[in-house]
């Protein structure tokens, strides 16, 4: 979607969600490099001033990383993604940490408010996370992670987790190559939720975190 002119009021904040939803569109995927500087100003119509303020902003918050002599990238699709970003880097153990907390509570929601089609879909899922390739695999799971907590049908834990599918994403990634991370099962934690039992439902979930939290080694972290 082209990006629009804006009007000449709040210009920057204008620009700021322009900006904003071509990246949360799929527009400006992560790690591409946003158009330049006088591409934007021609696009919106407003001086690089405004530009310049609204990239800075985005950036502040994880969105873009702007590389002086080279250009703006994107780094994330939310403030929340970005923010994970910035605190944990590369600290493998805190994602799966903050994952612990929100898939447990998740999965122990999803038992109480899942719905016929909710178990059809992870039960899908699972089959393709069960036969996915090597490459497809850390896509697959988190959409299977994802989809257990649409299952709860929370509002804001939905949008809190989907904001942070690339700290997620990255983090199946790097411990699908550990000892046995790729054959823990999933089939109990998705007839727990399918038999609506929330304890079991937790424990599930926390069980297979809590064997990949094993797995990391502390020194890496």
């Amino acid at each position: 979607m082209p990006l629009v002119t804006t009007r000449r009021t709040g210009l920057v904040d204008q620009v700021i969600e322009q900006l904003r939803a071509s990246v949360s569109s799929g527009e400006w995927p992560v790690n591409t490099k946003i158009p330049t500087e006088p591409e934007l100003v021609e696009a919106l119509g407003v001086g690089r001033n405004t530009v310049r303020e609204a990239i800075r902003a985005l950036a502040h918050s994880g969105i873009f990383e702007v590389r002086q002599g080279d250009g703006t990238y994107v780094r994330a699709t939310s403030e929340v993604s970005g923010a994970l970003r910035r605190l944990c880097g590369s600290e493998l153990r805190e994602v799966l940490q903050v994952r612990r907390c929100l898939e447990v509570e998740g999965a122990r929601l999803a038992a109480t408010a899942r719905t016929e089609q909710d178990v059809a879909e992870l039960r899908a899922l699972l089959g393709r996370r069960d036969a996915a390739s090597d490459d497809d695999f850390a896509h697959v799971d988190t959409e299977f992670h994802l989809a257990v907590v649409r299952a709860s049908h929370n509002t804001v834990l939905i949008e809190l987790y989907r904001g942070l599918t690339e700290a997620i994403l990255a983090s199946v990634a790097a411990t699908s190559g550990t000892p046995h991370a790729r054959s823990i099962p999933h089939d109990g934690l998705v007839e727990a939720i399918a038999a609506g039992a929330v304890d079991r439902a937790g424990d599930e979930a926390s069980g297979f975190l809590d064997e990949l939290l094993a797995s990391v080694p502390v020194q890496d972290c």
